[in-house]
């Protein structure tokens, strides 16, 4: 495949929004078991694949925040999406038993075959990461570059916090409600109605058994022992609290794979894209286009948090601000308390002096 692709896109009913849009279309391809798999590609540029966890392709471009990702990543890059087997617009019908890393791979290597892309930069994202790691160790021609977030060689080192498994333990009991727990207190995604919707997208990604057996299998995988037969070059990158997924763990990451770069994201909502919007699509586009890793000056306010302060400075309350970025309320606040810290005032009245005086660089 070339530098560029061409795509197509369908009018699609968005019933969150009432609204005909246009997705790209689904395309279907099919593993060496027999296993169909539903992808998407998008945008022009070099070639990034997003791998997939439980993915839900058709239903995540209805979240705003999302498909604001999409389209950003899209400006400078051809975009992969594909949802796993068992979940979203792929086979549902799948070997339970079967749902580990070889498994995963063999999704992958499906999907790159129909598109007919020889080589792809790759973003592990959570439980894609050892898949992500493997492929290149395995097939080091096939991958420019990787991107890692979320988890680790050996899964259960990203499972293992308490919050985690507490929100594991639902699966099984109360998928619905697991849904609800992952969209909301994992992801932080409680703002009307862009929670809603992504307890949606988690909801009809896959059935409960399963999930249940995708989380079964993704703690018995490790890929340690390929690390060091990586070349591609890496950049790991880290925005969790603790009580998610440890720095340690992507620290530990990045010193094991052969010159790998890691990058601590601002903010604590563990997602990419969405907390650090415009920075984190700039730094993962740049670092799959030429390798670049541009960093933020120290102390300076990240785009979403001059978002965040020029919506402060125009009346809008912390209510009104979460509305208009989708995203939660407690977000805003977190944001708030960053954008004072660095101008180095206390409190919103404040803040909007600061701007006003012209100071606020």
């Amino acid at each position: 495949m070339g530098q560029t692709s061409k795509y197509i896109y369908k009018d699609v009913m968005l019933r969150h929004t009432g609204r005909v849009e246009q997705l790209p279309d689904v395309r279907f391809a099919r593993a060496d078991d027999g296993v169909t798999l539903g992808y998407q590609v998008f945008g022009r540029g070099p070639v990034l694949v997003w791998l997939p966890s439980l993915s839900n392709i058709v239903a995540q471009w209805r979240i705003p925040a999302l498909r604001a990702a999409y389209e950003g990543l899209a400006r400078d890059l051809t975009v992969v999406l594909y949802d796993g087997r068992g979940t979203g617009s792929s086979d549902r019908r799948v070997d339970l038993g079967d749902l580990g890393v070889e498994a995963h791979l063999r999704d992958l290597r499906a999907v790159l075959d129909h598109a007919g892309i020889r080589r792809a930069s790759l973003l592990g994202y959570y439980h894609s990461v050892p898949t992500a790691i493997a492929f290149a160790a395995r097939e080091p021609g096939r991958v420019e570059r990787l991107v890692l977030f979320g988890g680790a060689p050996r899964l259960r080192d990203a499972m293992s916090p308490a919050q985690t498994q507490a929100l594991l333990s639902l699966v099984g009991q109360d998928w619905g409600l697991f849904a609800d727990a992952a969209a909301t207190a994992w992801l932080g995604w409680d703002a009307a109605p862009s929670g809603r919707w992504v307890a949606d997208a988690f909801r009809g990604a896959t059935t409960a058994p399963v999930a249940q057996a995708w989380f079964e299998a993704a703690g018995t995988i490790d890929v340690t022992a390929e690390l060091d037969r990586v070349r591609a070059p890496a950049l790991v990158l880290h925005r969790q609290g603790a009580e998610q997924i440890p720095v340690e763990v992507a620290r530990r990451l990045a010193a094991r794979l052969p010159g790998a770069r890691l990058v601590e994201l601002p903010g604590t909502t563990p997602t990419l894209f969405i907390e650090g919007g415009a920075s984190d699509i700039a730094l993962v586009s740049g670092f799959v286009a030429d390798g670049r890793v541009a960093r933020r000056p120290a102390g300076g306010l990240t785009p979403r948090e001059r978002e965040v302060l020029d919506l402060l400075v125009a009346g809008h309350s912390n209510a009104e601000l979460a509305a208009r970025l989708g995203i939660a309320v407690h977000t805003v606040e977190r944001h708030l308390a960053a954008v004072y810290r660095k101008l180095g005032v206390r409190g919103r009245t404040a803040a909007v002096a600061h701007v006003l005086r012209g100071s606020s660089g």
